[in-house]
């Protein structure tokens, strides 16, 4: 009896964060696998915010729009169940631009495959020793450039990345402000992950707020979010500062641009701002896991797991990232 392979195709592009009405759950036979493929049993999906740019019709994005009546995309974590790829044995332990699906076809030679170790905890390959952490080092390090002792802020902070950038500056010895929404999620911050500081977005006045706990300025703010935000916090940047963008989620799902209204303070201040992109450097995640391995040996560094059971609930895992209601790495677990 021939297998069937679900799968998640986007068939139209999601106005808001309606994702049900745009893809929608399919059945199709098994791939086959042609000379250097793979194909790979789903364990995991990654869920990341930034693949929401995939789902508009935008054509400047950092990334061309996903043509509609395709296999949704995203980073899985697999095993590598029917192999024709001298380099890849069956068995091994992959994570991967895959499908939503039940098993991804693969071909490793394009590129963003990497064959993992088997460690205790499997999801930390998307977390700490993964793209999100490889997105939080090189954001602070190389384009934030913190040094210990300043004030570093960090928006979504409750996010993947935001949660790894905010415990990476506090291991640098940087005092941390956080903002994420709601007092639960400021709460964790502080208990929980040690930060210095928090910011309630959906309560709190930021620009009032980080006046009084950094009234000397934010000497660097690794961003997350763009939008409204990033215009109240500009005021509040010491001079010199520096402001390292990874990621804007406030504006992903909308098609005309609207720039900060405080713009002008970037020359008052002095600041130096930069965006950066992660899959740019991710031929460098060994070299990066190297230094950021210890700290989740020691326990300094960790990661909070938003965890979804079943492929047929990837729709509302993912709609948790844009509506608030996720907290740390949200991801999808299809098999043990």
């Amino acid at each position: 009896m021939v297998e069937i392979n679900r799968y998640w195709r986007l068939d139209s592009y999601p106005e808001g964060q309606d994702f049900a009405s745009a893809m929608n759950l399919y059945d199709a036979p098994m791939p086959d696998i042609a000379d250097r493929e793979v194909l790979v049993k789903n364990l995991w999906f990654s869920l990341d915010a930034g693949t929401r740019m995939w789902f508009t019709s935008r054509t400047d994005s950092y990334m061309p729009p996903l043509p509609l009546g395709s296999p949704v995309m995203g980073f899985v974590l697999g095993r590598i169940v029917q192999s024709r790829h001298p380099d890849f044995a069956e068995g091994a332990i992959v994570r991967a631009y895959g499908q939503w699906a039940d098993y991804s076809r693969l071909a490793p030679d394009i590129g963003n495959f990497w064959q993992v170790p088997d460690i205790s905890d499997m999801r930390q390959h998307f977390a700490v020793l993964g793209p999100n952490g490889w997105t939080a080092y090189v954001g602070l390090n190389e384009y934030a450039k913190v040094r210990p002792g300043e004030t570093v802020l960090v928006s979504a902070a409750a996010g993947a990345t935001g949660l790894l950038a905010a415990q990476f500056a506090l291991a640098t010895g940087c005092r941390v402000i956080g903002i994420a929404g709601g007092a639960e999620k400021c709460r964790r911050l502080r208990e929980e992950f040690g930060l210095t500081a928090t910011i309630d977005y959906k309560n709190d006045d930021v620009s009032a707020r980080l006046a009084e706990i950094a009234p000397d300025g934010v000497d660097a703010y690794f961003d997350c979010v763009g939008g409204p935000l990033l215009d109240a916090i500009l005021p509040c940047m010491a001079m010199n500062g520096r402001i390292a963008i990874c990621g804007l989620i406030s504006t992903y799902d909308q098609i005309e641009r609207k720039g900060p209204v405080n713009f002008d303070l970037i020359l008052m201040k002095r600041l130096t701002v930069a965006g950066f992109f992660s899959p740019d450097f991710y031929f460098r995640g060994e070299e990066i896991n190297r230094l950021t391995q210890p700290w989740l040996d020691n326990g300094t560094v960790s990661m909070a797991f938003d965890v979804t059971e079943g492929l047929e609930n990837t729709l509302t895992a993912y709609a948790k990232m844009f509506t608030g209601g996720n907290f740390g790495k949200t991801m999808v677990r299809l098999a043990e």
